[in-house]
């Protein structure tokens, strides 16, 4: 199943997609929040679509919201591809590197998105990113994360370097929470659909291709990841994690940091393309 948000933000109708035709669950629930996600919601979606109790939702010229309500906390996996961290002058790490983004920077895919004041080192990053179902904590080995996952999004993972890496005390929060530095969507897809083991992620930059490998290269996969974290911390309903982004960022020195003006664009395979133009704040 593919379930999606569309609308003028704040005021996204949650919906359910069947091919290419989106079918309204404001009937059924008032947003894809956190007691969705916990209450069963996506297995009384598919059944009220079965049964021919959904409208179907008018979604020309609807802008395409984040396929999930803020989550409670937004958690990210550093370093988590061995080329990545080559370019980034780093080691592979021998356990999951974690920081947070504020939550407040989950925004549409396709949503412009500001380049911070005084900002010269903005960079792109695809991800495969993973929205928590049910709460977890102190989870006793990698083979219980699983049935903790709501599904599997795209996400751009987008960074300001000198804040990160320079201006941050040592901790990244500061250059991965600036406004609309989450782009995610377009839409979440169930676990069944999805084979996060083995999924195509590529992004690109006025065109041209910057990043392109697969999720086999994670160095931490993603019931390591969400096992590991359990240990620290408790996982939410609608709780985000970012797994990692592969080589071919701006921080490799091969490419340009981002300006005004520049059109970003990833994609998760099976999960959907983005797209957003970089404006002055």
């Amino acid at each position: 199943m593919k379930f999606a948000r569309l609308g003028a933000i704040g005021a996204e109708t949650p919906a359910i997609m069947d091919g290419r035709t989106y079918y309204s669950l404001a009937g059924l629930t008032p947003d894809l929040d956190p007691d969705f996600w916990s209450s069963d919601g996506p297995a009384r979606a598919a059944a009220a679509l079965a049964a021919g109790e959904l409208p179907e939702l008018d979604a020309v010229n609807l802008r395409i919201g984040a396929p999930i309500t803020r989550p409670s906390s937004v958690f990210c996996i550093g370093l988590n591809y061995a080329g990545h961290a080559a370019e980034s002058g780093s080691e592979p790490p021998l356990a999951p590197i974690l920081f947070q983004k504020a939550a407040n920077t989950v925004s549409g895919p396709n949503d412009a998105v500001p380049i911070p004041i005084g900002s010269t080192k903005t960079d792109w990053e695809v991800e495969l990113g993973v929205v928590i179902g049910t709460r977890a904590s102190y989870l006793d080995s990698p083979s219980d994360a699983l049935s903790h996952i709501a599904g599997f999004v795209a996400v751009n993972d987008l960074s300001e370097r000198t804040f990160q890496l320079e201006a941050s005390g040592g901790q990244w929060s500061k250059g991965k929470s600036c406004a609309g530095f989450c782009p995610t969507g377009p839409y979440l897809a169930t676990p069944d659909e999805v084979d996060a083991g083995d999924l195509r992620l590529r992004s690109w930059v006025n065109g041209e291709p910057r990043q392109d490998s697969t999720t086999q290269d994670l160095i931490f996969d993603v019931a390591t990841i969400i096992h590991d974290l359990s240990q620290y911390l408790v996982l939410e309903p609608g709780d985000l994690i970012c797994t990692g982004t592969p080589e071919g960022v701006a921080l490799s020195g091969r490419f340009p940091y981002l300006k005004a003006g520049d059109v970003v664009e990833v994609e998760v395979a099976g999960l959907g393309r983005q797209r957003q133009e970089f404006v002055m704040t």
